[in-house]
């Protein structure tokens, strides 16, 4: 059902307007007309004008003028509405036709199908007489039987496109097809405005012909509470009809008779369709659980079947709109989640969609809470199937990121890495991506994982960032490549960070590559005077790496330059012991100074993702 069928629907239900409300007594000598025998006298009803035809056309056809004569003609209505002429008279009619009555025959022709059920073929005969003669749509009688050729077509949207409108509006004809369209379409209450003005064209019907009406009629007052007026409707359709006996089973269930509901209902379940039977299944455990003569355990088990055998339609909505309702009141979260969404994602629910969205959206929000004590793999397992229903913008990227810090804080880092990857590539835009794309690859170094994380990274080159978003997406970049044994790729990626010399050292120190170390720590050395864990972790990193090359000039000139600011610290005899000349080094002596090393990297934090093993 597309946008279009709203809109028509809307307008068709302000058209109900033009019709005064009647009292309700007369209401229900209107619907005791309408259940009558085979001729009813019709009801007095207001007599619509033939609308003038504009004097303006749009556009000259083949065969002008008959839109003139059509609109001078009395309105279709009721029995004779739509009168019969039989093929092989029609056909002569058109082969002997000259172009002054060639429309005329077409019309009468048309007329006919109507009448006999045919829409598909009226509507092709209509749609030959509008490219000969445009200003026919302009014409009221004629959009009348462009709609009720649609009507029988079950195409809803053209249907109400063309019976809505000024001049169709207090129209009995036309009021029934509308009435009919509405009903079909899901529109209960607006196809029931349409009723006191359809009731002179349905009298008018023989009974057999108002079989479809009523059915309609009857479901659309079900669907608003009415079944009393569903039972009275009803009376027309006879005993023994599948369809007639499954509305009149479940009316009586809603009135609170099931014994009579069960005579009805079972005539069902001998004679009518796969449908039909399933549709009074159906019918029995709504009836039962309004009586709560079922537990809620039961009744979902027995909707769950009903789901999976029939698919579509509004007895998969109503299973669905019964499981939701019975799931949220049990508090069964994920039978709620999945009952919700999927009548959410795949029927048109009109002014019920917006707060079905809000309610799903709000329960999903609850799986993620920390005050709901729920374990993190089955909050992790909700939220993944029915990520969709997450809020969208800035709120909802606020409950995956508190989310995922769960995740990683609970050391699940994979599933923080899939969990926030999702964002990255179905929900971040532009800049977003940058924070997001080092998160995400961070994550996934942490999960042993490398070769996504630099997946990650260069997947997301598509936008041009800031300085210090690149230069945060270039550390976690080095790191991987690390971690892949692509270390000169890393050095040339950290050639553009700022401060990359000190990543780089740190890679060095983890390899222990002391020549390539001692070069690039010599230029970070600090100042003497008071010195900071990291300062510390520096400069006897270097000694480290000095002493292990036995470059001894250097070993000396740093311990002069340092010795004084040593002196007083927890590291002093480190300091000493790597300092002192290298022929006179102990390996016990060495290897203790290595361990007083403060554990503080001069390249911070990122320096504790080099330490985590790959998965192989």
């Amino acid at each position: 059902m597309k946008p279009r069928l709203y809109a028509a629907a809307a307008a068709a239900a302000l058209s109900a307007a033009v019709f005064a409300q009647a009292p309700e007594d007369q209401h229900a000598a209107e619907t005791e007309a309408l259940i009558g025998g085979e001729a009813q006298p019709p009801l007095a009803s207001p007599a619509a004008a033939p609308a003038p035809l504009p004097a303006e056309r749009r556009s000259e056809g083949r065969l002008p003028g008959f839109a003139n004569e059509l609109s001078e003609a009395p309105a279709p209505n009721g029995r004779e509405a739509w009168t019969y002429v039989s093929h092989e008279d029609a056909w002569k009619a058109l082969a002997l036709a000259d172009a002054e009555s060639r429309q005329r025959a077409r019309w009468r022709y048309a007329a006919s199908l109507i009448g006999q059920g045919l829409g598909s073929d009226a509507a092709g005969v209509l749609e030959v007489m509008e490219s000969d003669d445009p200003d026919l749509a302009l014409v009221d009688t004629f959009r009348l039987a462009k709609g009720a050729a649609f009507a029988q077509m079950r195409r809803p949207e053209e249907a109400l496109s063309a019976l809505v409108g000024p001049g169709l509006a207090s129209n009995s004809e036309a009021c029934a097809w509308r009435m009919l369209v509405l009903a079909e379409s899901g529109f209960a209450a607006q196809a029931l405005s349409q009723l006191n003005c359809a009731l002179p064209a349905l009298n008018g019907r023989p009974t057999a012909e108002r079989r479809r009406f009523a059915l309609a009629a009857a479901a659309a007052a079900i669907e608003t509470g009415r079944a009393d007026l569903a039972v009275t409707t009803l009376r027309q359709v006879p005993n023994g009809d599948p369809a007639g006996d499954l509305l009149r089973g479940r009316a009586f269930l809603m009135l609170g008779k099931p014994g009579d509901a069960r005579i009805q209902l079972g005539r069902v379940a001998s004679s009518g369709s796969e449908e039909q039977r399933i549709d009074a299944d159906l019918s029995a455990i709504e009836a039962a659980v309004a009586r709560k003569d079922m537990s809620a355990k039961a009744a979902i088990e027995k909707l769950d079947r009903i789901r999976y055998s029939w698919r579509g339609g509004p007895i998969e909505r109503r299973a669905l709109e019964l499981s939701y309702r019975l799931s949220t009141e049990a508090g069964d979260v994920r039978g709620a989640l999945s009952a919700g969404s999927t009548l959410f994602n795949y029927f048109e629910l009109g002014a019920a969609g917006p707060p079905l969205a809000a309610e799903l959206q709000a329960k999903l929000t609850a799986v993620l809470d920390p005050a709901n004590g729920m374990p993190l793999d089955q909050a992790l397992g909700l939220y993944w199937d029915f990520r969709a229903l997450a809020p969208l913008g800035a709120e909802g990227d606020l409950l995956v990121n508190r989310f995922a810090d769960r995740l990683q804080s609970a050391g699940l880092y994979e599933k923080a890495a899939e969990l926030l990857e999702h964002q990255l590539f179905a929900r971040a835009h532009d800049l977003a991506k940058g924070p997001l794309s080092a998160k995400v690859a961070t994550l996934h170094i942490l999960a042993g994982r490398p070769d996504r994380a630099l997946a990650a990274i260069r997947k997301t080159t598509d936008v041009i960032y800031p300085r210090e978003m690149l230069w945060e997406r270039y550390r976690m970049e080095a790191v991987a490549l690390t971690q892949l044994g692509r270390t000169a790729e890393a050095f040339a990626v950290l050639q553009e960070v700022p401060n990359g010399g000190l990543l780089q050292a740190e890679i060095l120190w983890k390899a222990r590559d002391w020549n390539a170390l001692a070069a690039a720590t010599a230029p970070s050395l600090p100042a003497a005077g008071r010195l900071s864990d990291v300062a510390q972790a520096t400069i006897l990193r270097h000694a480290v790496a000095l002493a292990m090359t036995g470059r001894e000039p250097e070993i000396a000139e740093l311990r002069a330059r340092y010795a004084g600011a040593f002196a007083s610290l927890p590291t002093a005899a480190a300091f000493d012991a790597l300092t002192s000349e290298v022929s006179a080094v102990d390996p016990e002596k060495l290897g203790k100074a290595m361990a007083a090393i403060p554990s503080a990297s001069p390249a911070g934090e990122i320096a504790d993702l080099l330490e985590v093993s790959k998965k192989s």
